[in-house]
């Protein structure tokens, strides 16, 4: 579903990302991995054309190259940035028929009940603006907006971010399904968590892979990918 061939990204002289390879096949998941500054964030931005890049992206067969960002979203790449970004002004539903917009005539994907039905914290939240919701029902949204537009790959940066423990299991339930129907690729910093629900992980340093693999097998190599998450004690990263 996606290919990555020698991704480059660079802000003035500061390269964010150093040529990685990487690709994510018709289903399952795929967790990026790394410490702050990795250039992980970048490479979703540049998978979006969100951000000028070098190198070779290419989404369901198609070179991305010279394609705007609602171009590719409208072929069914989409991308739910870290922030959630949901319509501070627009009610839960509302914004979920905001995602309605980049699926176009795609068939499949999730309708709304099948949203509430990942998200049931939802349901009661229908008609409530989005400034008034929680930072985790926020995320819930945003990911249920990605979910409407018939996505082909998801692409989720940092999902659990800021989330309380409650809310974290939710909506890592929830992806834990949504992967079983819907490829993705999942930049996150809870490895625990994204270990836990994707096939395979690539761990990014200094804007290079330093370590991939299967998630299981990278999951029983603890010291190893502690180093390079530079988290303290191993046993966090398992």
């Amino acid at each position: 579903m996606l290919e990555i061939e020698g991704l480059r990204v660079t802000y003035g002289s500061s390269e964010a990302v150093a040529g990685i390879h990487l690709t994510v096949g018709d289903n399952g998941a795929v967790a990026l991995l790394g410490p702050n500054g990795a250039g992980k964030t970048s490479t979703l931005r540049a998978i979006s054309r969100l951000v000028p890049c070098e190198g070779v992206v290419r989404f369901d067969g198609e070179d991305l190259a010279g394609r705007s960002t609602d171009e590719v979203a409208r072929r069914g790449l989409i991308h739910v940035p870290e922030g959630r970004h949901v319509f501070p002004t627009l009610t839960v539903e509302e914004n979920l028929r905001m995602g309605q917009v980049a699926a176009r005539k795609r068939k499949g994907g999730f309708g709304f009940d099948d949203v509430y039905a990942l998200f049931p914290a939802l349901v009661p939240l229908r008609g409530r603006d989005g400034y008034t919701l929680s930072g985790g029902e926020q995320q819930m949204v945003a990911i249920g907006r990605a979910l409407v537009a018939a996505p082909k790959l998801l692409l989720l940066d940092e999902p659990s971010l800021g989330l309380d423990p409650v809310i974290l299991k939710a909506v890592f339930g929830a992806l834990d399904e949504i992967r079983r129907h819907t490829p993705m690729l999942l930049v996150e910093q809870n490895t625990q968590q994204a270990l836990a629900i994707c096939d395979r992980a690539s761990v990014l340093v200094n804007g290079r892979v330093e370590m991939s693999g299967v998630a299981h097998e990278l999951t029983d190599r603890q010291a190893m990918l502690a180093s390079f998450l530079g988290q303290k004690d191993a046993a966090e990263a398992g």
